[in-house]
């Protein structure tokens, strides 16, 4: 089963002309020539590839990691599930 790292990496060696060994979690989007607008347009390729439904909210992406997490916790919202690295929430006993 692929990573969403992976993924996301073939993802932009696909679209952009990045080397793999750059694209860490660690890797700045400022720093691989990723402005906004590509940000955006990444977004998009995500929604399709992952086939997810992303939100239409500001949300501050500044490294590959940053766009993994998100990724990964929308997945999760989406599927029902908790997204990994996050406790669940403890339910709340009725008065």
């Amino acid at each position: 089963m692929q990573t969403t790292l992976s993924r996301l990496q073939q993802i932009l060696t696909k679209d952009y002309p990045l080397a793999p060994e750059a694209l860490t979690r660690a890797a700045r989007l400022e720093d691989l020539g990723i402005d906004s607008l590509a940000t955006a347009e990444l977004l998009f390729t995500v929604e399709d590839t992952f086939h997810l439904a992303l939100p239409n909210e500001v949300v501050p992406l500044a490294t590959l990691g940053d766009v993994v997490d998100y990724i990964d916790r929308i997945a999760a919202a989406q599927a029902g599930q908790t997204p990994p690295g996050v406790a669940p929430e403890r339910p709340v006993l009725a008065p």
